[in-house]
């Protein structure tokens, strides 16, 4: 055999060991590439497994565990270890970890079947330090159904029962300190001007475009309450989505047009029916606990109506 023979058989067996090598190599990357898409969805599960349980909290974390698991095995399934920890309030955050086997393809021919990828989230349910697409309705913080019991400070209302509340007319100051009623205010607060019917009715569909937070917000003359665009907001809510959030208030100052409301809080209510008629105006329906989206509190002193929102911190 020459010389010549030998050394392309050398170069016959370079080529193979080279082009297994490669093509190795390319199976490994395809691999990878996989198991990176792989982490990114797990990491996306375990969000919003950890978003679904906050909604239970900080009420039950059993009912926050169960939560977490369903949206688990629904979602690409894996094992999940569920933590409950505290921030401003006890039992008001979720921590999900998820672990998942992500298989190989090319990577069995290395030995590798597979990798373990791992995720982990923490979200928190908290009140609202500004609330988004609130309805220019306001509602007394002395309504008796949004007093049935609780510790001081913390009110809680009687979700679900069948409640009325009727227009306040401000006749004189303090008349709207009574239990009760209810009112229309101007939600722009950068607007002192009078807000036309149109604007309410609005802001009653679709809610204020802004976040809004507790303080002292100008009367609109309860006789808007009777204008055709209100009514027909109204009644467009009670046959589509007829959740809204009403924003709360404790004292009135002021009367007629001048009138000022202090708000202090919000609360989800389902309305089913109203009546707006000359000086008459009402609105039935019954308080809901809501998931809302707003500026999530970081304190634990905030009222807390049942309206809650939930966040990522981790």
């Amino acid at each position: 055999m020459s010389r010549i023979d030998n050394d392309r058989g050398q170069a016959t067996v370079l080529t193979v060991i080279f082009l297994v090598a490669l093509l190795g190599a390319v199976a490994l990357v395809l691999d990878v590439g996989s198991w990176f898409r792989e982490q990114r969805a797990t990491q996306s599960t375990a969000d919003a497994s950890a978003l679904a349980a906050a909604q239970a909290l900080p009420d039950s974390t059993g009912e926050a565990a169960l939560l977490a698991d369903e949206y688990l095995a629904k979602n690409g399934g894996g094992t999940a270890d569920v933590v409950f920890s505290s921030g401003p309030v006890a039992n008001d955050s979720v921590t999900v970890e998820v672990e998942r086997e992500a298989p190989g393809v090319f990577s069995k021919l290395f030995g590798i079947e597979s990798v373990t990828v791992h995720a982990r989230a923490t979200a928190r349910a908290g009140g609202l330090d500004a609330a988004r697409w609130v309805a220019p309705i306001v509602v007394n913080l002395k309504h008796p159904k949004l007093q049935c019991g609780g510790p001081p400070n913390k009110p809680n209302p009687c979700f679900g029962d069948a409640t009325e509340i009727e227009l306040e007319h401000l006749h004189k100051p303090g008349s709207g300190d009574a239990a009760g009623a209810f009112g229309l205010i101007n939600l722009d607060q950068n607007d002192s001007g009078s807000v036309g019917g149109s604007t309410l009715g609005d802001w009653i569909l679709t809610g204020f475009d802004g976040y809004l937070e507790p303080g002292q917000y100008t009367s609109v003359p309860s006789a808007k309450f009777n204008d055709s665009h209100i009514k027909n907001a109204l009644s467009a809510r009670i046959l589509g989505d007829n959740e809204l959030l009403f924003p709360i208030y404790k004292t009135i100052t002021g009367s007629g047009s001048n009138a000022i409301y202090d708000i202090v809080g919000w609360v989800g209510f389902t309305v089913t029916k109203y009546q707006a008629s000359g000086s008459t105006g009402k609105v039935w329906g019954s308080f809901t606990k809501v998931l809302w989206e707003g500026i999530q509190s970081n304190s634990g002193n905030n009222l807390n109506f049942g309206t809650r929102t939930v966040e990522l911190v981790e």
